[in-house]
């Protein structure tokens, strides 16, 4: 296999978000790292699909896309900057 593997499932609980990898490997990221993920509900957390040949994974209702590179090779989403 060559290149990033794909998503086969999913898990987002109030701390982590956790992937499960077409190759095997499972990788976790902190929900921090996702600052609208985050802030959403239980519920919204749950909503999510995996799209892009697997490579990515979106939570249509909070406008949240996480690829499998943000997995592997990611760094934490930057906030928005507060308007004064």
């Amino acid at each position: 296999m060559y290149g990033d593997p794909g998503f086969e499932k999913l898990e987002v609980t109030s701390n982590h978000i956790t992937a499960y990898l077409s190759d095997g490997r499972v990788v976790s990221i902190p929900l921090w790292w996702s600052w609208r993920l985050e802030e959403a509900t239980p519920e919204q957390r749950k909503n999510w699909e995996i799209i892009g040949d697997g490579r990515l994974v979106e939570w249509e209702e909070i406008d949240e896309h996480l690829s499998v590179g943000s997995f592997m090779h990611g760094a934490p989403a930057p906030r928005p900057k507060s308007k004064v």
